[in-house]
């Protein structure tokens, strides 16, 4: 079965009737749904969720119980060593879908590092993702350096200061770039043996 992680900036609070109508397509496909536990867009997706009646949902949460679990779906619970309320604390929830996830669809608001971070994650795990830039109101298709750094362009350059302070955006696109690059010297049949 397909996985798809859905998630987005804690500053929007409602979803576009774009995505309303991306996730009624991942519904449809009756794909398993991963989001998170948080206020912002996490309980706006799962609100809709709930509106479908959709019951293949997991919940990701750290601690002992979802802040916000809105359908009762199953939850789980990601364990990390992390000081509780932390960034790192809260990110290993993310850590955790991007890893079990075959794609994702991120609703961005151009400054979000979490969310930004679940782009670069799933990227960097060879699995493409749609970002969604709530201002804009469009879509755009992740599936290499390039196109994230397309993305990026839409970022303030306070934003993209504070990315770099805060998750090392520079050194994770240097290293995804070079991935990339190694990636490209590899004979063809090599890769289709894989």
């Amino acid at each position: 079965m397909t996985t798809v992680f859905i998630a987005g900036s804690i500053t929007i609070k409602q979803l576009d009737a774009k995505v309303q109508e991306r996730i009624m397509n991942i519904v449809h496909q009756n794909f398993d749904v991963v989001v998170g536990d948080a206020d912002g867009a996490d309980t706006s997706i799962q609100q809709f969720l709930l509106h479908l009646k959709y019951p293949h949902v997991t919940v990701f949460c750290t601690g002992k119980t979802p802040r916000n679990n809105l359908g009762q779906w199953s939850v789980q619970h990601v364990k990390t060593a992390h000081r509780p309320g932390s960034r790192a604390y809260f990110t290993a929830k993310d850590l955790a879908m991007a890893k079990l996830a075959d794609s994702g669809l991120m609703i961005w608001d151009a400054k979000s590092t979490g969310t930004l971070s679940n782009v670069i994650e799933l990227l960097k795990r060879k699995k493409y993702c749609w970002a969604f830039l709530d201002k804009l109101k469009t879509f755009h298709a992740i599936k290499s350096v390039d196109s994230l750094e397309s993305l990026l362009a839409y970022m303030a350059a306070p934003a993209r200061l504070q990315a770099d302070e805060k998750i090392g955006l520079t050194e994770k696109l240097t290293a995804l770039r070079a991935g990339e690059q190694q990636m490209a010297l590899l004979p063809h049949d090599t890769l289709a043996a894989h």
